[in-house]
């Protein structure tokens, strides 16, 4: 409980924080709507989904890969925050306080998992405004939508991990911001996001079907009604939802113990 605690009071720390300059919530927000308007309008007409150019068709299919880009791209955000408290000797301090190793680093993402619950909900908001219908192909109701949702947060969780381990690897918020960016891209786009793997080359095709990415893009498709790809045998589009699952456990597994060793031993 004394753990919890103090992630918490960190957590709370952070929140006040981001509520104190604004403009991290309004850049967070604009850089995803900018997205949904741009895939939806310029690439709409002619992207071929399940043999169809719709614009209608794609838009649903690409709703879930927007979703998942957007709690992704998270991670650079909680990289260049906790490399910014190393840069100014905030981290140090913390540590030589009598709190929980590892109550910081949760605290910080915790604090991060709520802000982009929020802006996944404005996103969400623009996505039906454009035009956006769960049960578009196949019917599905509130709950698996809102399932859809708790993965994509757990996915987002999950990788600010990633990005907390790259902010205390670096020695700038500069440096953690396009660290946290550089490997996101070939994860986001190699991926079943914006088109369907099965029209990518057949040797990139497997990497794409067994990205933890796309394994979520395909259970929110999935919960949401509009699976809109291919079949295939890979374990993770045969099994998105679990699969999804497993892999944002893993990566909140292995890179929290990562994370929480790294702190211990940097320093500002």
């Amino acid at each position: 409980m004394s753990a919890v605690n103090d992630s918490l009071v960190i957590a709370r720390r952070n929140l006040i924080r981001m509520s104190r300059i604004p403009e991290m919530i309004i850049f967070g927000l604009v850089q995803p709507i900018m997205f949904v308007v741009l895939f939806t309008y310029v690439f709409g007409g002619s992207m071929n989904i399940g043999g169809s150019t719709d614009p209608d068709v794609y838009k649903n299919f690409l709703m879930a890969g927007i979703f998942a880009q957007t709690v992704t791209f998270a991670t650079a955000g909680a990289g260049a925050g906790i490399a910014d408290d190393m840069h100014k000797g905030l981290i140090d301090r913390f540590r030589s306080l009598p709190m929980a190793r590892g109550a910081v680093l949760t605290g910080r993402t915790i604090a991060d998992l709520v802000q982009t619950a929020l802006t996944l909900l404005v996103l969400a908001v623009v996505a039906l405004l454009v035009g956006w219908r769960p049960g578009f192909a196949e019917p599905t109701d509130f709950g698996k939508v809102m399932a859809g949702l708790g993965l994509l947060l757990l996915l987002g969780y999950a990788f600010t991990w990633i990005g907390a381990l790259i902010g205390l690897s670096v020695r700038t918020p500069e440096a953690a911001t396009s660290g946290g960016l550089i490997w996101l891209f070939p994860v986001t786009f190699i991926s079943n996001a914006f088109v369907d793997s099965a029209q990518m080359a057949s040797w990139l095709q497997p990497i794409a079907e067994w990205n933890p990415f796309s394994a979520t893009v395909q259970a929110c498709r999935t919960l949401f009604g509009d699976p809109g790809v291919s079949t295939s045998d890979a374990w993770p589009m045969a099994h998105p939802v679990w699969a999804s699952i497993v892999y944002s456990v893993l990566i909140i597994v292995l890179f929290r113990t990562l994370a929480v060793r790294k702190y211990r031993s940097a320093t500002a």
